[in-house]
């Protein structure tokens, strides 16, 4: 069956908030955990929930770190926040050409919109998927399975899209094809070993697997 459905994670895949999320985070962790944490030590925290990461170091202020965290990521979104080469054309012309197209990300809603917003890619997508959503985050299918229904695609005519292990994972356990995004702050060569079924140099290396010619 071909695919004409696409779900796209948002951070580090449509959009450039790494050093959004990894100031963010220093920013954070310097207020709870003085001179702790480098800029190398906090790549691992991006992807999952905010709620895991911080649940792990301190249960009693779970909640008091996410909204320190989150009060410094909005203040800095628009500053930060940067678009990826080729995205915004590529996305354009799938929207264009009638593709299904979806956002599945373990953020919540409104920095989600602000994002979108920012690069103008709020024009494409009728469904959005947030983490808000969601009982059970990537890598769980629940986030894709509910996008898809949104869609009214099923797994086999779909794709997900992604930069973290979690999107992978995710596609492989809602039953879509999977591509990893080869400027992944956590390098390809890490993606590679959860078998994505595609891996994506350029944003436009989509197209082809969607039967779709730029230029036409």
């Amino acid at each position: 069956m071909s695919i004409n459905t696409l779900l796209f994670d948002l951070d580090g895949t449509l959009i450039d908030t790494n050093d959004l999320i990894i100031e963010s985070f220093l920013h954070t962790l310097g207020h709870y955990y003085p001179d702790q944490y480098q800029r190398e030590d906090v790549l691992m925290f991006l992807g999952p929930p905010l709620y895991d990461t911080f649940v792990k170091m301190d249960e009693a202020r779970v909640d008091e770190m996410i909204t320190h965290y989150r009060d410094f990521n909005l203040s800095k979104h628009d500053e930060l926040v940067k678009e990826f080469e080729g995205v915004y054309d590529t996305v354009k012309l799938l929207h264009e050409k009638g593709l299904k197209l979806g956002i599945v990300t373990t953020k919540m809603r409104g920095t989600v919109v602000m994002g979108l917003k920012l690069t103008g890619l709020d024009a494409f997508f009728d469904v959005v998927v947030c983490l808000d959503d969601v009982t059970n985050a990537k890598p769980d299918p629940e986030p894709i399975h509910l996008a898809l229904q949104q869609l009214g695609s099923s797994p086999e005519e779909a794709i997900m899209v992604g930069d973290n292990y979690h999107d992978i994972l995710a596609g492989k356990n809602a039953g879509t094809k999977t591509a990893a995004v080869s400027w992944t702050i956590k390098g390809v060569e890490y993606l590679q070993q959860f078998e994505p079924d595609y891996v994506l140099t350029h944003m436009e290396d989509i197209l082809p697997l969607v039967g779709v010619t730029k230029g036409e």
